[in-house]
């Protein structure tokens, strides 16, 4: 994917690859690609000047309809060739501008994290900041769920679903994953290691490089499938098109995808931890001769994440859904402190490599249902409020936590208890998100009352299904 792209050469593309549609994508306020098709022969080279209309008031959280018109301007480094639709389709991620003003939408995620990267320039800290997210998501059988007034459920299958021991299969053939033990098993316990390896492959097809694929924790069908770190706009953009592969390639099988945090009850989540480094060059400038081979700049950024993490994971862990995954005493990393190799801290070192090139730390409450243009920027904008103003990150938390006394335990800070606390922590803990312009006041309120809304309140007014365990016959 080259980063000097230009419009011609989308032109001599379109042409040269007899491209019949192009596709034009971007992100809504909460999370979602949005698209609209247009045919080849309609983009010229001002469409990349220019831009396109659409009507931004239908997007989720976006304008009023009074001021609905919105322009799509087409990034031409982001441009690939789908590998799904019959019709030959160039797809281009777009940035958003408001047509009065030509100035980009503040609202327009993608923006936020342009701007991130921008704002870490200008502090003379670094260059740039390269993310590596491990997005853990679900391949299932069967997902159907509805709830009106007088009823609520949900109901997954998994053909590999512990569950599903004792089921009639003519034949059960009885390699069911128990619970907790899906990591690493070989085929035919591991059913999904062709399907995978096929999203794996177009994902490669298309430009975004893979380290790794992998069954996951949970049964019932969890998988990783790990992506090569990039900057934090293309690793933004690279999420995205990580969630339309996999979930293509799973329908394309007759399965459905969710990146849902908590889908199941007693078996382990999907998180997204986030490896993250600074460099100027090819300097890391995380590498040092501090605690776990760090440099005392990496140890600020992780005093900032560890200060801020209350307010910060209301964007990278953005659902209700959230903090059933991020529960005391569970898999979840819900201990705000930083610990080499040790998994339940908020923080970890990873010490795979001695190399001053692999030096990073591990954010690891993050979940793949957030927005990546927000979420790391947001964690991208704590960790240089740390650098900025020296944060101590405090005493290293390398015990076992689970067998560490209640009192000791109890000195341990945690994360939020629900996405209301989060949301709360955002109102009262957001300054270190507005410098460099990078999230406005506006977004920052627009995202509180969107979800303390559509989210938040949408759950609290509804029955659960345990409740009537729980209370039907006091």
């Amino acid at each position: 994917m080259s980063e000097t792209r230009s419009g011609k050469e989308i032109l001599s593309m379109i042409k040269s690859e007899k491209i019949e549609v192009v596709d034009l994508r971007f992100m809504d306020f909460p999370g979602l690609w949005q698209h609209f098709s247009i045919p080849a022969r309609e983009v010229d080279e001002d469409t990349f000047e220019s831009g396109l209309g659409f009507d931004g008031s239908s997007i989720r959280g976006w304008q009023v309809i009074n001021e609905s018109d919105m322009l799509v301007r087409p990034v031409p480094e982001t441009a690939f060739i789908d590998p799904f639709f019959e019709a030959k389709t160039l797809i281009m991620v777009c940035n958003i501008c408001d047509p009065v003003t030509g100035e980009d939408y503040t609202r327009d995620p993608r923006n936020i994290a342009r701007k991130a990267a921008n704002y870490l320039k200008s502090t003379g800290i670094a260059e740039v900041a390269y993310f590596g997210p491990e997005a853990e998501f679900f391949i299932f059988d069967d997902i159907r769920f509805d709830q009106n007034e007088h009823e609520g459920y949900y109901h997954i299958d998994s053909v590999e679903g512990r569950w599903n021991a004792g089921r009639v299969e003519n034949p059960n053939l009885g390699y069911k994953i128990r619970y907790k033990e899906g990591y690493f098993p070989v085929p035919p316990t591991d059913s999904q290691q062709d399907i995978r390896s096929e999203m794996m492959l177009t994902l490669e097809k298309i430009g975004v490089l893979i380290e790794a694929q992998h069954h996951e924790v949970a049964s019932g069908g969890q998988a990783e499938i790990d992506m090569r770190f990039a900057p934090i706009v293309q690793m933004a953009d690279n999420l995205l098109k990580y969630k339309y592969v996999i979930k293509n390639v799973a329908k394309k099988h007759g399965k459905t995808v969710t990146f849902m945090p908590k889908p199941l009850f007693s078996d382990n989540g999907s998180g997204m931890h986030v490896h993250t480094s600074l460099w100027k060059g090819n300097q890391n400038l995380f590498a040092g001769d501090g605690y776990a081979g760090l440099s005392q700049m990496a140890m600020y950024a992780i005093g900032g994440i560890l200060k801020h993490a209350p307010s910060l994971l209301s964007i990278t862990s953005p659902t209700t859904n959230s903090y059933k995954r991020l529960v005391p005493g569970f898999e979840a990393p819900v201990n705000l402190a930083y610990s080499r190799r040790n998994r339940s801290a908020a923080v970890r070192i990873p010490l795979y490599s001695n190399s001053p090139k692999a030096k990073r730390f591990e954010f690891r409450c993050p979940d793949p249902s957030c927005n990546p243009y927000m979420a790391f920027s947001a964690i991208l904008m704590a960790a240089i409020d740390g650098i900025q103003n020296k944060i101590d990150p405090g005493e290293p938390l390398d015990k076992d936590i689970y067998d560490l006394p209640a009192e000791e335990l109890a000195k341990v800070p945690q994360t939020p208890g629900s996405l209301r606390e989060a949301l709360k922590a955002l109102e009262n803990d957001h300054r270190y998100l507005l410098k460099g312009d990078v999230f406005t006041s506006d977004v920052i309120e627009t995202w509180i009352s969107y979800k303390m809304e559509r989210e938040v309140t949408a759950v609290d007014l509804r029955p659960h299904p345990w409740e009537f365990a729980l209370y039907y016959d006091i």
